[in-house]
C-alpha cells in the first residue's frame, strides 16, 4: 500500500501486456488457433493477476471493486446488446455519400441519449444494410469513431467516463456546456474525412449496381418499437447506485423481457445471435482482471507530477484510454488533478462550512468561498441536509477555479475521444467489430485498426482538436 493506495509490482502489468499483444497479433498469426482458444487465454493471464492481488497482496476489496465494474460493464452493453437487436430498422433508398453522413450524425447526437453503446447496438445492422452493395471497413471504422465514441461527450448518459465523473459530482449539464466546441470540432472534422472517403468509394460502384442493389424507396419501416420500453428501463436503472447490484439486475429484467418478447423474425431479420456479447464478455473479463496494476501504478503516481497543463491530462488520459478502459482512467486522471491541485486544508474548511450552514462565509479565503459557491449552486439539496462528500467537493473546488476546470475538460474529452483508437478503448468497439465480422463485413485487425485508421484519420483531429482547445 502507498499513501492508501496499492502500490503494485510494476512486473504485474506484463500479463496486460501479453493480453494485448495476443488480441493485436493472434487472429492475425494463427487466426484459427485464436479463435478456438482466445478464452483459454484471456482468462489464464486475468487469473495470474487476481492470484497476485488475491495471494500476494491481501487486496479483496480491490478485486471485489474491479468484479463489481466488470459486472456493471457487461450488463450495460449486454442489455443493450440484446434491447436493440430486438429492434429492425428497415432503410429506404440509395446510400449517398451525403445520406451516410447525415446519418452518422444521427448517430452522434443520438449517442448522447443511449449512449454509445445504445446508439451503436441500435443503428449498427442498419448501417450495414444501407451500404450493403458496397460496403467497405471505411463504414465500420468510422461509425466506431463517431457513433460508438466521439458522438457520446455530450451528456454523462454518453460515455461511461463522464457518468463515473458525474458520480463523482461533476453537473449532468456541465459536460454539454464545456464539452461541446471539442465535440463540435471534432464530430465535423470526422464526418468531413467520412464524406470525401466515402464519396471516392461510392464513384468506385458502376450507377446500374446501385441502382439494382440499393435498398427499395419505400421501406423505411420500424420493427419491434415495444423494445424503446426496455431501453428507458435500462438509461433509468443506470443512475440507480443503491442498493448493490439493483441497476445490474433491472438491466437483465430488462435483456430477457425484450428477448422472449420480440417476435422470432425480427430477430431473424437482424441475423440476431448471442456470439458478438460472448465474445466481448470473455476479453473483457482478460482486460479487467489483468489492467489492475496498470490503473493502481497510474492512481500512485500520477498525482506527483509537476508543471503538468491541460496538454499533459488531454494526452495521458487519451493516451491510456486507448489502451485500457477509458472509465477508470478518467477516474485515476480526475483524481490526479484533485491530488495535484486540491489542498487538504480547503476541503477541512468547506466541511466545517457546511455543519455550520455557510456561517462567517466572508470570513473565509478565495478558494473556500467559491468552493461553497459552487456547491450552492450544482448541490442545494444535498448541502441543505449535510450530503456533500469529499470528491463533490474537491470538483466544486475545481469547476470554482476556471484555470482548473480546464483539466477536467481535457480529460473527460481525452477518455471519450481517444476511446475510439483500438478495439478495446471502449466496450463498443468490439461489438461493432464482432456483428460485422458475423455479416461477412471485413474489418481491419487490431494493428491494421491502428496503422490503417487511427493513424491517417483519428490523429490528425486530435491534434487538430488539442491546437485548439489544450495546447496551452
Amino acid at each position: 500500500m502507498h499513501d492508501g493506495f496499492i502500490q503494485p509490482n510494476p512486473w504485474m502489468m506484463l500479463p496486460f501486456g501479453i493480453l494485448l499483444a495476443a488480441i493485436a497479433l493472434g487472429p492475425l498469426l494463427f487466426p484459427a488457433w485464436w479463435g478456438k482458444h482466445y478464452p483459454k487465454v484471456a482468462c489464464g493471464l486475468g487469473a495470474i493477476t487476481l492470484a497476485y492481488y488475491l495471494f500476494g497482496l491481501n487486496a479483496f476489496s480491490s478485486v471485489w471493486h474491479t468484479a463489481h465494474e466488470y459486472v456493471s460493464f457487461i450488463a450495460l452493453i449486454g442489455s443493450l446488446f440484446i434491447v436493440s437487436g430486438g429492434i429492425h430498422i428497415n432503410v429506404k433508398g440509395e446510400a449517398t455519400p451525403f445520406v451516410n453522413t447525415v446519418f452518422l450524425l444521427i448517430g452522434a447526437l443520438l449517442a448522447n441519449v443511449l449512449g454509445t453503446t445504445g446508439a451503436s447496438m441500435l443503428l449498427i445492422r442498419p448501417w450495414l444494410r444501407m451500404n450493403k452493395y458496397r460496403i467497405t471497413a471505411h463504414h465500420v471504422m468510422f461509425f466506431i469513431f463517431i457513433v460508438s465514441n466521439v458522438g457520446g461527450c455530450l451528456t454523462p448518459i454518453g460515455d461511461p467516463p463522464l457518468f463515473l465523473g458525474y458520480l463523482m459530482g461533476v453537473p449532468f449539464w456541465w459536460v454539454a456546456k464545456n464539452c461541446f466546441p471539442m465535440w463540435a470540432t471534432g464530430v465535423a472534422i470526422l464526418l468531413v474525412m467520412f464524406f470525401v472517403v466515402d464519396y471516392r468509394n461510392y464513384l468506385r460502384a458502376p450507377k446500374k449496381v446501385r441502382a439494382e442493389l440499393a435498398e427499395p424507396p419505400d421501406q423505411w419501416r420500424f420493427d419491434g418499437m415495444a423494445n424503446i420500453f426496455f431501453l428507458l428501463v435500462i438509461l433509468v436503472a443506470v443512475f440507480i447506485k443503491e442498493p448493490l447490484f439493483l441497476r445490474e439486475i433491472l438491466m437483465i429484467a430488462a435483456a430477457l423481457g425484450s428477448y422472449f418478447t420480440t417476435r422470432k423474425p425480427v430477430h431473424e431479420a437482424n441475423h440476431f445471435n448471442f456470439h458478438p456479447i460472448r465474445e466481448v464478455a470473455i476479453l473483457f473479463v482478460g482486460i479487467f482482471a489483468t489492467m489492475m496494476p496498470a490503473l493502481d501504478w497510474l492512481q500512485v503516481n500520477a498525482g506527483k507530477l509537476n508543471a503538468v497543463g491541460p496538454s499533459f491530462f488531454y494526452w495521458g488520459s487519451g493516451t491510456l484510454s486507448s489502451l485500457l478502459d477509458n472509465a477508470p482512467t478518467y477516474v485515476c486522471f480526475l483524481k490526479a488533478i484533485f491530488g495535484r491541485f486540491v489542498d487538504p486544508h480547503i476541503i477541512t474548511q468547506v466541511n466545517d462550512l457546511i455543519q455550520a450552514h455557510g456561517a462567517n462565509l466572508a470570513n473565509v479565503s478565495e478558494d473556500v468561498r467559491q468552493t461553497f459557491l459552487m456547491l450552492q449552486k450544482n448541490y442545494p439539496a444535498n448541502l441543505s441536509l449535510g450530503r456533500i462528500g469529499t470528491d463533490q467537493i474537491e470538483v466544486a473546488y475545481v469547476l470554482g477555479n476556471a484555470q482548473l476546470s480546464k483539466y477536467l475538460v481535457a480529460i473527460s474529452v481525452g477518455a471519450v475521444f481517444f476511446g475510439a483508437n483500438t478495439y478495446i478503448g471502449n466496450g463498443p468497439n468490439f461489438l461493432v467489430k464482432s456483428i460485422a465480422d458475423h455479416q461477412k463485413v471485413h474489418t481491419p485487425g487490431f494493428l491494421a485498426y491502428i496503422f490503417k485508421y487511427t493513424f491517417p484519420y483519428m490523429v490528425p483531429m486530435l491534434v487538430i482538436v488539442w491546437w485548439l482547445f489544450f495546447r496551452h
